[in-house]
């Protein structure tokens, strides 16, 4: 019989238990003289999926510069960055969106105190991405690309407009071209007759309605969760084309088409045109307007100056160039909608 310590083990897991405790022993000394006697500060950072490439070259140079701390960067589709806080409760130090208006209409409601300010810091466009292999990619152009998207062989997509700013603004498009191109049957041939999504007009004013948990695309039309998923479909050929920001297009290498300043919700000059086209989601109505992006600081940010240092990389002279190497236009100096309530060290780059 063998002998039993009185822990209840036999002599050689007692001594394979010493072994584990002292290489754990070794190795927590090694990392604690390696880092300097204490862990990595992790700056939590949501942002929308487009923003993913410029934010890891900030990320880059951030970490480079204050090597205590490691930057976490989360994509995807806006709306979902956002309840990932408001709904799911996770925590996070900076959220960034590609609609700024999605910062007040869900985080800075009466019955919410997420964040008390946004500051505006870039632009895009909406455009058609697509590669040399996409059917008809020698055809397509400004004028007729609604008619190329028609044709029974084609497949596109745009993302999920309950989840995604990208995709609500892709049925705007869409329902805008029939008043650019006067074609009142576009939005039913591509919308409509490939989807549940429906659109009505009352005085002028047409509502799309995407409220709905599944959107029911046919196989012509594929719909996910943010812009960026659908270009890998477009590199592989499985959609011939895909509606994109203009920055993501080239970011990726992308051929794009662009599309006239009326319909491509990039200027301010068209946005009583934009307006006239709003879209009812799950979430929130969001009307047509000229593409804008936002930042802001969480009230309960973990690392609130550290939040600020990131924040200040992304809207100085640095994020600008950055962005602009990423094909994302910024504003410059980006714009605040309440200067006196951001971060006094944010102040000398933003206007009011």
């Amino acid at each position: 019989m063998r002998k039993i310590s009185r822990s209840g083990l036999t002599k050689i897991q007692a001594v394979v238990v010493v072994a584990v405790i002292a290489i754990a022993a070794i190795g927590g000394f090694w990392y604690y003289w390696f880092t300097g006697g204490s862990q990595k500060i992790i700056l939590k950072v949501f942002c929308a999926g487009s923003l993913t490439l410029p934010f890891e070259d900030i990320e880059a140079q951030f970490e480079a510069d204050h090597q205590d701390v490691n930057v976490e960067i989360e994509p995807s589709g806006s709306v979902v960055a956002i309840q990932k806080i408001t709904e799911v409760g996770k925590v996070a130090d900076v959220l960034a969106s590609a609609d700024y208006t999605l910062i007040p209409k869900m985080m800075m409601t009466s019955n919410s105190n997420y964040t008390d300010w946004y500051i505006k810091f870039a632009k895009n466009r909406m455009t058609i991405a697509y590669t040399d292999n996409s059917k008809y990619a020698n055809e397509i152009n400004s004028t007729n690309w609604y008619q190329i998207l028609r044709k029974s062989d084609v497949k596109w997509g745009f993302s999920n407009p309950n989840m995604d700013p990208c995709g609500y603004r892709s049925p705007i498009v869409i329902q805008l071209a029939e008043f650019e191109y006067g074609d009142d049957m576009i939005f039913e041939d591509l919308i409509e007759a490939n989807s549940d999504i429906t659109v009505s007009e009352t005085d002028g004013i047409y509502t799309i309605d995407t409220n709905m948990t599944d959107l029911n695309p046919t196989d012509k039309v594929k719909i996910r969760d943010k812009s960026v998923e659908l270009v890998t479909f477009v590199q592989a050929g499985g959609l011939d084309y895909a509606f994109e920001y203009s920055s993501v297009a080239k970011q990726h290498e992308l051929k794009f088409l662009e599309l006239p300043e009326s319909i491509d919700l990039s200027s301010d000059v068209y946005e009583d045109t934009y307006k006239k086209v709003k879209v009812r989601k799950t979430t929130k109505i969001s009307t047509g307007k000229p593409i804008v992006y936002g930042l802001t600081i969480l009230n309960n940010a973990p690392n609130p100056a550290l939040a600020e240092e990131f924040v200040k990389y992304i809207i100085n002279d640095f994020g600008q160039g950055v962005l602009c190497d990423n094909a994302q236009p910024p504003i410059v100096p980006a714009k605040a909608n309440d200067i006196d309530k951001i971060p006094e060290s944010l102040k000398p780059y933003v206007t009011g």
